[in-house]
């Protein structure tokens, strides 16, 4: 009877999701166009923090209760996801044109932070405050960065739609809001309910934060990029897992390090330099042409599907 109210809560949080991301993708879009905001600092900023909310309130809730393993499993787990599965399916639903300076410049500063969290891990065993702290400036560096990027898009007048007139600013907000309350809500709901399913089989912490807790803390991500791909949204789909992932490593664990001390398992050394191929692999495949394409997306599917085979085998031993 318990098992079969977990997974209803499990619909639950994935309606929530559902209609939020909807919203939230529609509020954002349309708040960029009426300010002249670039789609891809949009995606890069605001829906990403959004949808990194999830991941930020599982890793800094389990550091302050000494979850440690949770605290990391669940960002590097997550960030692995975001790429291969969510990027993968958005781009299967639609091809996704990649910008430029997202090629040059954020992709390769999230395979910079992900690179920073393995030595400092491997260093002392510890994400620590100091290290915390690296990631803090890494995150405001970035920001003056897309603070720069969007005056000069600005300036050019390009990468915005007209705005439609109707399109009152405080409904836009508000819609931008109530998304990203729904968002958080049906994510915690679907943790929540998924680590209870997951605990009743006796799964080991850091394989439940790489599996069930990403996955639940990802599905924010997962509905919006979808969705953003859907509507032919694709600088908002990118940038919001690019984004997602950046805050991730530099936010969420800066934060969690900042407050306490993370001890770093050996074991986290495989998933982290799975993490750092990850954006290796998605720089290679869309570096020619701009774009990851439906085949670049299957090929990326099937990689998540060999690493998620790997951890389930890890689970049954």
């Amino acid at each position: 009877m318990v098992i079969v109210l977990q997974f209803l809560l499990l619909i639950v949080g994935f309606v929530l999701l559902m209609k939020g991301a909807d919203w939230f993708v529609d509020g954002a879009s349309k708040i960029a166009d009426k300010f002249g905001i670039p789609h891809l600092v949009i995606g890069l900023t605001i829906v990403a923090f959004g949808t990194s909310a999830p991941e930020a309130a599982v890793s800094i809730s389990a550091a302050l209760k000494g979850s440690v393993e949770l605290a990391i499993s669940n960002v590097v787990g997550s960030n692995i996801m975001n790429v291969l599965l969510i990027l993968g399916l958005a781009s299967v639903i639609y091809p996704l044109a990649v910008k430029k300076t997202t090629i040059r410049f954020d992709i390769p500063y999230v395979f910079l932070a992900s690179v920073l969290l393995l030595v400092f891990g491997v260093m002392d065993q510890t994400i620590g405050r100091i290290d915390g702290l690296i990631f803090w400036v890494l995150l405001i560096f970035y920001i003056i960065y897309m603070i720069r990027l969007t005056k000069q898009s600005q300036a050019s007048g390009e990468d915005f739609e007209p705005a439609d007139e109707n399109d009152k600013v405080w409904k836009l907000l508000l819609l931008i809001l109530v998304g990203g309350v729904m968002i958080v809500a049906g994510s915690n709901v679907t943790v929540d309910a998924a680590s209870n399913i997951a605990a009743e089989f006796g799964m080991d912490e850091r394989l439940i934060g790489l599996t069930i807790v990403a996955f639940g803390t990802s599905l924010p991500e997962l509905v919006t990029s979808c969705i953003a791909a859907k509507k032919k949204e694709t600088d908002i789909a990118v940038g919001n897992i690019v984004g997602s992932n950046l805050f991730n490593i530099l936010f969420v664990l800066g934060t969690s390090a900042v407050i306490t001390p993370i001890a770093y398992r050996p074991e986290f050394i495989f998933d982290s330099i799975v993490a750092i191929l990850v954006m290796v692999v998605l720089w290679l495949l869309v570096f020619r042409k701009q774009k990851l394409s439906r085949t670049g997306g299957v090929l990326m599917l099937a990689m998540y599907a060999v690493y998620f085979t790997n951890l389930l085998m890890q689970a049954l031993r």
